[in-house]
């Protein structure tokens, strides 16, 4: 990419967090490089469990006030990632976290799976339109682990790619199979108690040969592992390399970033999301 051309990142989520889990070390690394990086969030996550006891009332069964902590925490998430660049999807608070599947939250006004799919990705294509990313990052068709608002988001930014003149690459953020089991081995090694280390094959991955992109962060872990911990309603940090959700078990973090490349020119893509990429 020449001076004229800066590289252009754009990343879409479903919730305040899943930046920070899946592509944290990515959103680091490249705006620490310099690459525009822009992240869409598509929810305040307002139905998400919460940790702290203390914090509990902010949950959707009492106060309802969750979405508005949670937008406090990924405007830090983001500071922790250098990230300056952010939207919610058709403004703030425009659209609900819909819950897991079979909640009674999806039938929420402004649930976000109950929303039009046309008006969310016409609302995300005046945002390619104007930021004009090369590149552009979202979950694969399962949504990484069946959240419906995660298929949502995929289903929507597909759909608005395929008309974006700008976006020369669109990625599905996945787990590695191999990563992740070795990241699992070493956490049984050193014992995270309290915190249940998962069985192999426990946790969502991909097979390792349908990964196109493997991403070195392991120099953007710290910033990863504060922009983690500046989500505090949603999980821990137990470790330099592990951290666990409400549900108290344990995930690694590993030293790479994986992704499946789901449009766009493979050459040059295998390190680099831009790799090979012209201006």
């Amino acid at each position: 990419m020449t001076s004229a051309s800066p590289r252009k990142l754009l990343l879409v989520h479903a919730h305040p967090d899943d930046e920070s889990i899946t592509t944290g070390g990515t959103i680091a690394r490249y705006c620490a490089e310099g690459t525009e990086v822009t992240l869409v969030t598509c929810t305040l996550g307002e139905e998400g469990e919460i940790v702290p006891i203390e914090l509990a009332q902010l949950g959707s069964w009492a106060a309802d006030q969750l979405g508005g902590y949670r937008s406090g925490e990924l405007d830090r998430a983001c500071a922790e990632l250098g990230l300056g660049s952010h939207r919610y999807l058709g403004g703030l608070g425009r659209w609900r976290d819909s819950g897991m599947a079979g909640t009674a939250s999806a039938a929420h006004r402004r649930a976000f799976t109950g929303g039009s799919a046309a008006e969310q990705a016409a609302q995300l294509m005046e945002i390619l339109e104007e930021v004009r990313p090369q590149v552009v990052v979202t979950y694969d068709a399962f949504g990484g682990y069946g959240h419906p608002d995660h298929i949502r988001a995929h289903e929507i930014t597909m759909a608005a790619c395929e008309n974006a003149p700008s976006v020369q690459r669109v990625f599905h953020t996945v787990s590695s199979q191999q990563a992740t089991a070795e990241g699992l081995a070493a956490l049984r090694e050193d014992g995270v108690a309290p915190f249940r280390v998962p069985a192999d094959g426990e946790l969502p991955t991909v097979s390792d040969e349908r990964i196109t992109t493997e991403l070195d962060v392991e120099k953007y872990l710290p910033a990863k592992r504060a922009a983690l911990r500046a989500h505090e309603t949603q999980l821990t940090v137990v470790h330099d390399g592990c951290f666990a959700l409400s549900n108290d078990i344990a995930q690694p973090i590993p030293p790479h970033e994986y992704f499946v490349l789901a449009s766009g020119q493979p050459e040059g893509a295998e390190s680099d999301l831009f790799g090979g990429l012209t201006p």
